[in-house]
């Protein structure tokens, strides 16, 4: 069991559920973020205020899930991400879990 992390900016949400479900990560939890970026971004060069440096809204997505479900999802990923018109792709981490009840 590992511990897979995924970040992503808040129009790609709904992707992100689906991407999920495709790579049978049933069971996960998500959380409302600030992403921020330094230097210029694609974001932040259309908000209205660009001079201030505020976050993206963005989500992060985690789940303790079995390696062949983070195979698939990293699959997925790559392959969502390799079909983007922006900047911000989706990010994802792994992390092995030594103990857990």
């Amino acid at each position: 069991m590992k511990l897979v992390i995924v970040t992503a900016v808040e129009q790609y949400q709904k992707d992100v559920l689906k991407l999920f479900k495709k790579a049978n990560i049933e069971n996960f939890s998500s959380s409302d973020i600030d992403g921020y970026k330094n230097g210029s971004s694609l974001l932040m060069a259309s908000n209205w205020f660009s001079v201030e440096k505020g976050g993206n809204e963005s989500s992060m997505f985690f789940s303790f899930t079995e390696d062949e479900n983070i195979d698939a999802l990293f699959n997925l990923i790559k392959e969502f991400n390799a079909n983007l018109e922006t900047n911000n792709p989706l990010k994802a981490v792994v992390i092995p879990i030594e103990k857990y009840i």
